[in-house]
């Protein structure tokens, strides 16, 4: 692959740590892959382990607990001599319209975590215009480029909140702050600060199952973003695991 010459990498890189949410997240993923697969329990985490190179790890929701469930994945990983090459965090999440709209798939070249700072009487503030902390993780750009290609999944920002947006007036403060944002979830920055931690790179796919905005679980569209994800992961395995082979 163009990748591997571009990268240099290509010996640095093994088996894929996929982290999603929720079960039926992982699960959704995991019919990409069919075929038998084992479960390896960690401390506070179930890992299912596939026939191909992806570990499927329901994470948990929020920020806070996605970082201690992929840490102790990595952790575990690392301490038994097999260090994952890669880290994803996936799931269904938030599209910002008409950008990102129902049933599209977004991959971050930016995970960026939204509401990390302060209230100030002159608007928020970065924990990092604060003198500490950071606020991004910037995945390799030639694989948003793999992923992008092998899927059509549009290129930007993806936030990462801890509390979902419900008002079209906090949607327009993130787009204003943010104006790259195609998507919100709650677990992607989480999950790049524990790959960060272990020097691993991440990558955030989400499916978009609901207009980032006014509340209205009506026209949530959960399936059919499951579904999405199913195919995007079909889709994707094989640069995946080509871009991390040994």
């Amino acid at each position: 692959m163009v990748l591997q010459a571009e990268e240099g990498l290509i010996t640095r890189y093994r088996r894929i740590l996929v982290a999603t949410a929720v079960p039926a997240e992982r699960d959704a993923v995991a019919q990409a892959f069919g075929g038998s697969a084992e479960d390896v329990r960690l401390p506070g985490a179930l890992l299912r382990r596939t026939a191909g190179r992806c570990d499927l790890l329901a994470a948990g929701v929020g920020p806070a607990l996605a970082a201690a469930s992929t840490a102790t994945a990595l952790t575990a990983a690392a301490l038994a001599g097999t260090p994952y090459g890669l880290v994803v965090s996936t799931g269904i999440g938030g599209g910002f319209p008409p950008e990102a709209p129902l049933g599209s798939l977004v991959v971050a070249d930016a995970i960026t975590v939204a509401d990390l700072g302060a209230d100030t009487a002159d608007g928020f503030l970065p924990v990092t215009e604060l003198g500490f902390g950071t606020i991004t993780h910037r995945p390799p750009e030639p694989l948003v480029r793999v992923v992008s290609e092998a899927t059509g999944a549009r290129t930007g920002t993806v936030l990462t909140v801890s509390t979902v947006t419900g008002t079209a007036a906090r949607a327009a403060e993130l787009r204003a702050r943010h104006p790259r944002a195609l998507a919100e979830g709650m677990e992607g920055f989480g999950v790049a600060e524990a790959a960060a931690a272990h020097g691993v790179p991440a990558l955030e796919i989400r499916a978009v199952s609901n207009p980032v905005g006014p509340r209205d679980r009506a026209a949530w569209r959960v399936g059919d973003a499951l579904a999405a994800l199913t195919e995007a992961f079909g889709k994707l395995t094989p640069a995946l695991e080509s871009w991390t082979s040994v």
